[in-house]
């Protein structure tokens, strides 16, 4: 029996969306034999509204942590601002560096001796950057002197020299503190026949772990006056690091630097040594976004078709309606509410499938992991140790509203169809 038989009076003169109005529109969305291949259509776009809701939120998320533990960590290990030498060596940095701490907005300005070496042990051997620093500079950067897993910085200055490596470069040496690795660099000695390589073994006083794969694989850190002896410095350094309080806020504190810089400085920033990185990652975000849009047009688009092929069934019951007194408006309504209950309902259980995917996402990988007894997340292809989500609320409602949108648009043509019908017609027909 249709759902309008059922009805013994269509109400007229009733104010739209009225309860007769959202009772005819769930008793189309029940599931019915004769309309089964309706009912089918319309969970899968119930289906695939959701998912793809959730697949927008959660990709979303992933890249927001990408960028946002990135930045954090190759910014919060390599400064913001680089001061390097134009006219002739860098060796007045303490007084460099002293007035470059003065200016307002710079925390911390590092004087450096940066140089690249090649590790090896008894098990393996790894190219590595050393980095000579002072044992307060080293404690003050963010990322190190609060990430020592073990071993520790103090007497990092004191003689004999020891080194302090990253996790990743500890077990690809298989080495513990108190162990010794051997550097080799090409910048040694000076003799007639050339330049000599330089070799020397250097005990690791502590293990760092910031979780990036990069640096927890590649830094050495040594004390600045066995940097200078290692690399022929002459006691004057590569580079001034400095760390700003707002490191969106670097053009400013860099016009401040020339504005009141001693000596004649280069400055470069971190946006400019990582523009690529940070321009290839944006790209694939808006890609990423743009692609997984499509699955939720798609699902819309499914609500057209299931919309229209259940008005193509209920041609009858629309023709009973209109002679009863229903008006064009009322059926209109009827078929929105049925379209759009689909798109809400699975707009909503999309972002709250997203939301929770996002914020246990960790355990997720890991009992995945578990389960498959494979590394699903190698942090030697992607950076960082652990799988990052960062919830931004604002575009959550974006992608909620965008849903939501698709989901109304997609009803009104079919609505708008069924509201066209002419009864004498539609009764004919059936």
């Amino acid at each position: 029996m249709s759902a309008v038989a059922e009805s013994s009076e269509i109400p007229t003169g009733t104010k739209p969306f009225a309860g007769f109005e959202w009772l005819l529109a769930g008793r189309y969305l029940r599931t019915r034999r004769r309309e089964g291949f309706v009912s089918v259509i319309a969970g899968f776009s119930f289906l695939g509204i959701m998912l793809g809701v959730a697949t927008l939120i959660i990709v979303m998320s992933v890249m927001n942590g990408f960028r946002k533990e990135l930045l954090e960590k190759i910014v919060g290990v390599n400064g913001h601002i680089f001061a390097t030498p134009i006219d002739r060596p860098l060796d007045d940095f303490d007084s460099v560096a002293e007035r470059l701490r003065k200016i307002h907005g710079i925390t911390l300005a590092i004087p450096l001796v940066e140089g690249q070496a090649l590790a090896s042990s008894q098990t393996g051997n790894s190219g590595v950057l050393v980095r000579g620093v002072r044992e307060a500079d080293i404690k003050s950067i963010p990322f190190i002197g609060g990430n020592i897993k073990s071993g520790t910085l103090e007497d990092f200055d004191a003689s004999p020299s020891g080194v302090v490596i990253g996790i990743r470069l500890a077990n690809a040496l298989g080495v513990q503190v108190g162990d010794t690795i051997t550097l080799v660099t090409p910048q040694g000695a000076s003799t007639p026949f050339g330049t000599a390589p330089r070799i020397k073994a250097y005990p690791v006083k502590a293990i760092f772990q910031i979780g990036m794969t990069e640096f927890d694989g590649t830094f050495v850190y040594m004390p600045l006056a066995e940097s200078q002896a290692y690399f022929n410095r002459d006691g004057d350094v590569n580079v001034i690091e400095i760390f700003v309080d707002n490191p969106d806020n670097t053009q400013k504190v860099r016009d401040a630097i020339e504005a009141d810089a001693p000596r004649p400085l280069v400055l470069s920033d971190w946006r400019q040594r990582n523009r690529s990185f940070f321009n290839a990652l944006e790209v694939e975000r808006n890609v990423m976004f743009i692609i997984l849009t499509l699955i939720v047009l798609v699902a819309a688009l499914n609500i057209v078709s299931g919309l229209i092929m259940l008005v193509k069934d209920k041609t009858e019951d629309i023709a009973i309606m209109r002679t009863m007194g229903a008006t064009s408006g009322t059926v209109l309504r009827v078929f929105l509410i049925t379209g759009a209950t689909i798109g809400v309902v699975g707009t909503f259980a999309g972002f709250i499938l997203g939301v929770l995917f996002s914020h246990y996402i960790k355990s997720i990988m890991a009992a995945l992991n578990w389960i498959t007894g494979a590394n699903l997340w190698d942090p030697t292809v992607r950076f960082l140790s652990d799988i990052p989500s960062v919830l931004d609320w604002s575009e959550v409602a974006s992608v909620v509203l965008m849903a939501l949108v698709l989901s109304l648009l997609a009803t009104l043509y079919p609505a708008w169809k069924a509201a066209r019908l002419d009864p004498v017609k539609a009764l004919r027909m059936g």
